[in-house]
């Protein structure tokens, strides 16, 4: 009976598969831009991975839509527009420069720099004349 059960199963899940329709392009121009348009943007589930290279439901889904939009005639800024109103802009893997992101775009340059310059303030304190002196006699502690 368990046999039954699970080859049922692998029946099932085969024809799952083999259910998903693919995308049809009109033409080659129409698949290039496609795949540089999902390339610059994430999965909303995967969260690090392009919507191009996401085996999430979610992310075929979107693929699908997307596809649509072109063939409807948008464009690809018309198209990265409806989906950061309806995702927001964690969507786009380039993230306009704005009052909201200015701290994604420019943070890691301001802690390298204060690294730096608490590296530089170290040195220089280290070195200063009135800092710890060497053992006068030699000696090793």
């Amino acid at each position: 009976m368990r046999r039954l059960a699970c080859a049922l199963l692998l029946t099932l899940a085969t024809f799952a598969v083999f259910a998903i329709e693919p995308l049809a392009y009109r033409d080659a121009a129409e698949e290039a831009r496609f795949r540089a348009l999902v390339a610059e943007l994430r999965c909303v589930l995967c969260q690090n991975q392009s919507l191009a290279d996401s085996n999430a439901g979610i992310a075929e889904d979107l693929r699908r839509e997307i596809l649509e939009l072109m063939q409807q005639g948008r464009s690809d800024e018309e198209i990265r527009t409806f989906l950061t109103e309806r995702y927001g802009e964690f969507v786009l893997y380039d993230p306009p420069v704005d009052s909201r992101t200015w701290l994604l775009w420019f943070g890691p340059a301001l802690v390298l720099l204060a690294g730096a310059i608490t590296v530089v303030v170290v040195v220089r304190r280290k070195a200063a004349p009135g800092g710890p002196l060497p053992p006068a006699s030699g000696e090793d502690w």
